[in-house]
């Protein structure tokens, strides 16, 4: 098969921020899938979305089927940039379509149809202006979060407020910086799973992944911060948690969980592959924090390749099931 990968490269830049990239892909991940695409026979190119002449390449180029791990450029669309072009050319890709990309990427709007749907997620709060009043039901403490930004962009340990003056001031600092409305959660206390569901003929999921982040108490972070999810692994900085897989739960638990992550993944019209992140409270309550349908695919350093690892899977068959589901699906359309 002919597969053009289409990806968006992290590159360094001191004039902007430390996290504008964030999103983007490495070298490493980039030349990781399309070794996995050639070791299974097909044939490969490679293309950053980030380049002006993106309608022109696929109308031009001859493509059996499109690997998007594409996060597009700047828009609260951006993630459903690559699918519409390629839904407007016919060409078929991997992974959700531009409806599903478009929602997951709104963390609010996400949260309400997860609340219509009776699936456990944090009470919330969105602000549009900064200075709305605070929902009394809301319970501190509250962690603040940019509403359409990913790999934890924007989330670091103060934007866990225990009083209003702490909450309307990061609220302020954040809109200033990605403007944009910002999210207000209730933050729960407890445990950091998440879980991946892959969609290959029939629906996997993964075994379930828990984070620990008690091996990082001298760093100061204590949840999946930008700063954990950009420097995880370094030593020096002591951001290295430690990775149960399948996580340290009780058969109980662990059917809850599959259920309510196969439910979200569900909801929200995910395609192929997915990863769910979830909070299991001292209570035992599985809160559903965000659904990413384009999940990191390092092969070193992702939630989701560890979790296929867990269930007996070479990195190359994820790449080949994240590449089937999409030809079956192309197959039966």
């Amino acid at each position: 098969m002919k597969v053009t990968l289409a990806y968006n490269l992290k590159r360094k830049d001191q004039t902007k921020p430390a996290d504008y990239f964030s999103e983007y892909d490495s070298d490493q991940t980039i030349n990781a899938i399309i070794t996995a695409l050639q070791r299974k026979g097909h044939a490969v190119e490679a293309i950053d979305v980030g380049t002006p002449n993106l309608f022109t390449y696929f109308r031009k180029n001859s493509v059996d089927m499109v690997f998007n791990i594409a996060e597009g450029k700047s828009s609260k669309f951006r993630e459903s940039e690559v699918p519409a072009v390629l839904d407007y050319l016919n060409i078929p890709y991997t992974g959700s379509d531009t409806f599903s990309l478009a929602l997951a990427l709104n963390k609010a709007l996400t949260k309400k149809l997860l609340k219509a749907e009776n699936i456990p997620t944090p009470n919330f709060q969105v602000f549009l202006k900064g200075n709305e009043e605070l929902n009394p039901d809301l319970k501190f403490p509250l962690i603040v979060k940019p509403n359409r930004e990913g790999s934890a962009k924007g989330i670091n340990t103060s934007c866990v407020v225990s009083t209003k003056e702490m909450l309307f001031n990061k609220i302020k600092e954040i809109m200033n910086i990605y403007n944009q409305e910002v999210l207000v959660e209730e933050f729960i206390a407890g445990r950091e799973l998440t879980v991946g569901i892959l969609e290959n003929g029939k629906t996997t999921i993964l075994p379930i992944l828990e984070i620990d982040f008690s091996t990082c108490k001298d760093s100061g972070e204590y949840f999946y911060s930008w700063r954990m999810k950009e420097y995880q692994g370094n030593k020096e900085l002591g951001l290295v948690p430690t990775f149960h897989c399948p996580a340290r739960i009780d058969k109980t638990t662990e059917e809850l969980i599959r259920d309510v992550a196969l439910k979200t993944h569900r909801a929200v019209g995910c395609f192929g592959i997915s990863r769910t992140d979830i909070r299991l409270s001292q209570d035992n309550i599985p809160y559903v924090l965000e659904i990413n349908p384009l999940p990191g695919l390092n092969p070193l350093e992702s939630n989701l390749p560890i979790m296929a690892y867990a269930a007996g899977m070479q990195y190359e068959d994820l790449i080949e099931a994240i590449l089937a589901s999409a030809s079956e699906r192309k197959r039966k359309n």
